[in-house]
């Protein structure tokens, strides 16, 4: 069984994510934590293989906690479980080691393929010893995006999953320098990313039409994509 701590600033809506995390085979919640106080007492003194963690927590944020527990030695698993929706915030998750991150609000079939995903993980990198370039392509690749294309030489999951990121919590469709912008990239990497996932059926193309001049190209996320 996979242990899994849930903390949530929210009573309401912890309880709820240890519902949906109680319902995936494999996987078992051992506590409930309201606070960065609170989850690090509790990962001090017990065994947990997977933290959901908000980032809005009464005495601090997510990632600082991530800080803390990285600098106590602790290897904690994190999947980022929260409202935050802003391009600084999913950078500083993927940055600190954080596996996943799924924005809030999001129904129990959102998450449940986020867990079974790292279930997924976990049994590879429990066979231990050595691996070649194919073993470590799959290992990269288990908690990669459901649906997500096979990407060509060259191009970059993290890259990918950064441009997804921006389109999943924009407003509505953005044109390649917004997102080049949101996302921290040039503007030719941007639109690069953003023609593969359009061949892929990912993302949707929209043009904007104005008083003069060519059309302007505007993407957004397909909604039967947003896993």
């Amino acid at each position: 069984m996979i242990d899994v701590l849930v903390v949530d600033d929210d009573v309401r809506v912890a309880e709820i994510n240890a519902a949906y995390v109680a319902k995936v085979a494999g996987f078992h919640v051992v506590g409930r934590a309201h606070s960065a106080a609170d989850a690090l007492a509790h990962l001090r003194t017990h065994h947990v293989d997977l933290v959901l963690l908000d980032h809005y927590l009464p005495d601090g944020n997510g990632l600082a906690l991530v800080r803390e527990l990285r600098g106590l030695g602790l290897q904690t698993d994190v999947i980022m479980v929260t409202a935050a929706r802003d391009i600084g915030t999913v950078q500083a998750a993927m940055r600190q080691g954080a596996l996943q991150y799924l924005v809030k609000p999001f129904n129990f079939a959102g998450l449940r393929t986020k867990l079974e995903a790292y279930a997924a993980l976990r049994r590879t990198l429990d066979g231990g010893g050595e691996a070649e370039q194919a073993e470590v392509d799959r290992i990269f690749g288990a908690l990669s995006v459901p649906g997500s294309p096979d990407l060509p030489k060259g191009h970059s999951p993290t890259t990918a999953e950064l441009v997804r990121q921006v389109l999943l919590t924009a407003d509505g469709p953005l044109s390649a320098q917004e997102i080049a912008e949101r996302a921290g990239m040039s503007r030719q990497t941007a639109q690069r990313y953003l023609k593969l996932l359009e061949r892929s059926g990912r993302v949707r193309l929209s043009l904007k039409y104005g008083e003069t001049g060519r059309p302007e190209h505007r993407y957004a996320w397909t909604a039967s994509s947003s896993g």
